[in-house]
């Protein structure tokens, strides 16, 4: 498992990056996570951001999750796509967000940063913002479909360079690009970590690139602990 140096000097965090080994029952049985509810996504590629005060009944539809409740630990699945977790130290307010290109290209990032400022007081300049294991630039190949969306969005381009030897293919940076929406949304630059290798390189690592069905998924986790 991955934590960040960073958020580990929080006294009130829970967090971490999962590999191939911790499993949703780790999270629901062992230490310290059994004190916490756990909150997870049916996740769809999309730019749907939800803030919870409890567990939910039923599973939510959607890409991001927000609290400022103590006891829910946020959960995010992710086999290549970028995990990012988020945390608030002044607000006591924590976020977990799937970033796939889809969601990339939809601002799921900025929107959970917006929603975060417009729901829960957070000023953009506070926030702390952990960007986990994902496929690296040098191993996302797109094609020219996926480019020519983002140029209509306005990403810059320097995001993608042509994949050597396969015409019409792209080598796109998704934790660039996230990166990038993250200090349009006020996100300080020096508040923005990375931790862990290429999921698509590392065989520690889920990657659905490489292992396709047999990929599994790596669990990113934030929450606020009871009692501190």
């Amino acid at each position: 498992m991955i934590t960040l140096p960073r958020f580990d000097r929080i006294p009130f965090l829970v967090h971490g990056f999962g590999d191939r080994a911790l499993t949703a029952a780790d999270l629901r049985s062992g230490e310290p996570w059994r004190h916490f509810h756990a909150v997870s996504l049916r996740q769809v590629h999309s730019d749907t951001v939800h803030v919870v005060e409890r567990a939910p009944r039923q599973s939510l539809l959607g890409d991001a999750l927000v609290t400022g409740q103590a006891g829910l630990l946020l959960i995010i699945k992710s086999a290549d796509c970028l995990p990012v977790l988020i945390v608030d130290a002044d607000r006591r307010t924590v976020a977990a967000v799937h970033c796939g290109w889809r969601g990339t290209l939809a601002g799921v990032l900025e929107r959970t940063v917006n929603v975060m400022r417009e729901r829960c007081g957070t000023a953009p300049g506070s926030i702390l913002a952990g960007l986990g294991p994902c496929i690296g630039a040098a191993c996302y190949e797109v094609g020219e479909d996926v480019r020519g969306r983002f140029a209509q969005a306005g990403l810059p381009q320097r995001l993608f360079r042509p994949a050597p030897d396969r015409p019409g293919k792209f080598l796109f940076d998704l934790a660039g690009a996230n990166r990038l929406q993250l200090l349009h949304a006020g996100v300080r630059e020096e508040n923005i970590f990375a931790a862990g290798p290429c999921t698509h390189c590392d065989p520690r690592l889920p990657s659905y690139r490489r292992d396709r069905q047999r990929a599994g998924r790596l669990l990113s986790f934030i929450g606020v602990t009871p009692g501190k």
